[in-house]
């Protein structure tokens, strides 16, 4: 059975930066892309950003590109995404998601996604 636990949100003042992380365990994670979505109260889960499985590719939504940073550990089995410089927009639950594919793309759609974490909510307060 995949599970997916992330940790480390909380609030933040603005400006400030978090590092999410998200453990984990059931699938052979070295072969598996990873990404981070996220979602406003009364939006829709929206991209954030996603890492192939190797490493090699990155993808990152327009609004976070330079901000933050998506990285993995596979000797951990853990993907973490550095947030810096948040902003109130920022505010959402965050969810990290896995694929079958080790491979990404530009924007992925949360329905290319087949496992997910529960999620951990970011409060960026002014």
């Amino acid at each position: 059975q995949v599970q997916l636990v992330e940790s480390g949100g909380g609030l933040v003042q603005a400006g400030g930066s978090l590092r999410l992380a998200c453990a984990a365990s059931g699938l052979t994670f070295s072969n598996h892309a990873m990404g981070w979505f996220r979602q406003a109260p009364g939006k829709e889960r929206e991209f954030v950003a996603a890492i192939s499985a190797s490493a090699y590719s990155k993808s990152y939504a327009d609004s976070v590109k330079g901000r933050f940073t998506i990285s993995r550990d596979n000797a951990k089995n853990t993907v973490y995404l550095q947030m810096d410089s948040l902003k109130r927009d920022d505010t959402a639950v965050y969810y990290c998601a896995a694929r079958e594919s080790g491979y990404i793309a530009a924007n992925m759609k949360a329905g290319t996604m087949d496992y997910w974490g529960k999620g951990t909510l970011v409060t960026v307060s002014s």
